[in-house]
């Protein structure tokens, strides 16, 4: 009857028809991304497929877009808020969607460790960095302390 917390089985045609339906009537305001894990369902109503640096990237290159619609997880979505117009909004359709690697180290264990380094002395020669894959929380963290992602 339904997948995973309730949603809808994977292959459902009233969801795919749903979805055809919305992104006709949306045009040229949407803009879909995908990311390469999708499911077929999914994917196929991406105008552009990759990993997360590449589709925020993309969605950046499409200024006239109104909405950006991301497939991704959270961060992903994150990644090309930053980088689009403040007034394009970045939609992602699964807010649950998740990534363990993108949620390995809370902003305030990433912060005490940059206390743990300052207080040895050592944060004035140190570089950090943030993964492509963390939340824009962290990779912000990373920019106020000489940091790169």
């Amino acid at each position: 009857r339904g997948g995973p917390g309730g949603r809808r089985a994977p292959g459902d045609p009233d969801r795919v028809a749903r979805a055809r339906a919305r992104k006709a009537a949306f045009g040229e305001k949407v803009f879909g991304l995908g990311h390469h894990y999708q499911r077929d369902e999914v994917i196929q109503f991406a105008a552009v497929t990759g990993d997360s640096c590449k589709l925020a990237r993309e969605a950046a290159a499409r200024p006239d877009a109104e909405y950006i619609v991301f497939c991704g997880v959270h961060f992903m979505a994150e990644s090309a808020d930053i980088l689009t117009a403040d007034t394009q909004r970045v939609v992602l359709p699964d807010l649950a969607a998740g990534c363990s690697m993108a949620d390995i180290a809370a902003l305030p264990q990433v912060e005490n460790a940059w206390d743990v380094l300052t207080e040895c002395g050592l944060a004035a020669q140190t570089v950090t960095g943030r993964y492509m894959e963390s939340g824009a929380d962290r990779k912000g963290s990373g920019g106020r302390k000489v940091g790169v992602v």
